[in-house]
C-alpha cells in the first residue's frame, strides 16, 4: 500500500510569513489543489504541519507535527510521515510540498517503486519523492547527528533513483516568493 504526505510545515518567510497552504491560486487554496491532484493517486493522505492543526479540519486528513524533531527542516516532516505510513500498513510514502500544486496526475505511478525522486530538466526536486517506509530507521539515525539535514543527502543515503518528467512547464514549480506566485498565476493552467 502507498500513502502520500503534503508537506505544509514551512514558515513561508519569503512570502512574508504566509501560510502557503492557504494561498489562493485559480480560485482555490494550494492545499485544495494539491489534495485534488493526489486523491486519484492514493486514498491515504496526511498533512505535515506545525501549529494549530484545526486550521486543516475541513480536509478531514491526519495532521502530523514534527514533534521531537522540530527544527530539523522538512526531513522532520518526512520522518513523521513515514511513521504514520507504517502505522497504517503502507510500504511507501509519496512526499509533495504544498507549494507545488501542478504535480502530474501520474506522479505516484511514475515514481514507483521507492526510493525515487522527481527531476525536471535535470533539476532534482528533493521533496517530490517516494520513500520506502523501511527507511525510517536510517532517517532517524541521520537526524540524530548534528548537521545540515539536507534532503538531498537523505535521498543519497537511501539510494533514491532520479525519475525525469517531461512537460512544457515545470510540474514541480515551487511557490516560494511573490514572483513565483505571480508566475504560477500567469503561466500555469488551471489544474
Amino acid at each position: 500500500m502507498q500513502a502520500a504526505l503534503i508537506l505544509a510545515g514551512g514558515a513561508g518567510t519569503r512570502l512574508g510569513g504566509a501560510d502557503k497552504a492557504f494561498l489562493v491560486l485559480n480560485g482555490e487554496t494550494l492545499i485544495t489543489l494539491l489534495r485534488r491532484r493526489l486523491a486519484p493517486q492514493t486514498t491515504h493522505i496526511a498533512i505535515s504541519a506545525n501549529g494549530d492543526a484545526t486550521r486543516f479540519s475541513a480536509f478531514n486528513l491526519p495532521v502530523l507535527p514534527d514533534g521531537a524533531l522540530a527544527g530539523k527542516g522538512p526531513l522532520a516532516g518526512v520522518t513523521a510521515g513515514l511513521a504514520w505510513a507504517q502505522s497504517i500498513g503502507a510500504t511507501e510514502l509519496l512526499t509533495v510540498p504544498v507549494d507545488t500544486p501542478f504535480i502530474p496526475a501520474n506522479l505516484l505511478e511514475r515514481l514507483t517503486p521507492a526510493p525515487a525522486v522527481a527531476t525536471y530538466q535535470g533539476r532534482q526536486h528533493h521533496l517530490v519523492a517516494l520513500w520506502p517506509t523501511a527507511a525510517l530507521p536510517q532517517l532517524l539515525t541521520f537526524l540524530a547527528h548534528p548537521g545540515a539535514y539536507k534532503v538531498r543527502d537523505a535521498l543519497t543515503l537511501i539510494a533514491a533513483r532520479q525519475t525525469p518528467f517531461e512537460s512544457p512547464i515545470d510540474p514541480f514549480h515551487n511557490i516560494n516568493s511573490p514572483e513565483d506566485f505571480a508566475a504560477a498565476q500567469s503561466t500555469f493552467p488551471s489544474p
